[in-house]
């Protein structure tokens, strides 16, 4: 009867905890949500532009869906289509959009903790769904509370490929409406990938990197063009955060540990 009762009173003890730890949860996702609208809103327009450079590269509607949901790498893809339209070799263009992907290696690196103990296949579809966006918007969620969320991730997935893959389609569809100086839309990815990354800036050694990152993508990209400043700014920025003395909000940052994988799951 005693064995009974203490197990009621732990089982009593660890509800409310279980009890906040979902609000804190369903408090994150809102938030993420709210991020999620700026992103929807320039996706769809981006996708404009990207859908009249495959028109420009003779793609065909088919082509152009395919390749927002296969390979749906936004600045991969723009690169691919400008070097069809230049009439550049398979080789080349499997060269440039790797080197423009390599800072995924990054993104994969800094998720590792919340999903080593993830399935390998249900890693590969994470994996598959990575873009800038949802590495901003799914790290951030995943650093609020602590853990891996799959749901969390999808919403964070989702918010880009749906508008990125329709808004590419429209503008395939409308060929030649958008004026992307006038519109300023050629700007729109680096300028709100910006200012997702300045709410994950903390610390002296996270200054550190994205200024170290920032000036040696600039630096790189007046010689070599732009995809490999991006990729360089990303590799070589992170050595400037190490080489700084923390300050005492890196020193005061909790660890990150991955939440055990029978408690999260894909919705």
């Amino acid at each position: 009867m005693s064995d009974q009762t203490g197990t009621s009173e732990e089982a009593a003890a660890e509800a409310p905890e279980a009890a906040v730890l979902a609000m804190d949860v369903a408090a994150s996702r809102r938030r993420l949500m709210r991020d999620s609208v700026a992103i929807a809103a320039y996706a769809l327009p981006v996708g404009l532009v990207y859908g009249l450079a495959t028109l420009q590269a003779h793609f065909s509607l088919a082509d152009v869906i395919v390749s927002c949901v296969v390979v749906l790498a936004g600045g991969a893809q723009f690169a691919a289509a400008g070097l069809v339209k230049d009439g550049a070799s398979w080789l080349a263009i499997v060269g440039v959009t790797a080197l423009v992907n390599a800072r995924h290696l990054l993104y994969s690196a800094a998720l590792a903790p919340y999903v080593a103990e993830r399935p390998r296949r249900e890693r590969a579809i994470l994996a598959h769904l990575l873009t800038d966006e949802t590495f901003a918007l799914s790290l951030a969620h995943f650093r609020r509370i602590g853990r891996f969320d799959g749901r969390g991730y999808w919403i964070a997935a989702l918010v880009i490929l749906v508008p990125w893959t329709a808004g590419s389609a429209i503008g395939y569809l409308a060929a030649g409406s958008v004026d992307i100086a006038q519109l300023g839309l050629d700007v729109a990815f680096p300028a709100a990938m910006a200012g997702l990354s300045l709410g994950m800036v903390s610390g002296r050694r996270d200054v550190a990197a994205a200024l170290g990152a920032v000036a040696v993508a600039v630096a790189v990209g007046l010689f070599a063009g732009t995809s490999v400043g991006l990729v360089a700014g990303a590799v070589i920025g992170p050595l400037f955060g190490l080489a700084v003395r923390p300050s005492a909000t890196d020193k005061d940052r909790p660890p990150e540990t991955p939440e055990p994988s029978a408690m999260a799951g894909l919705p």
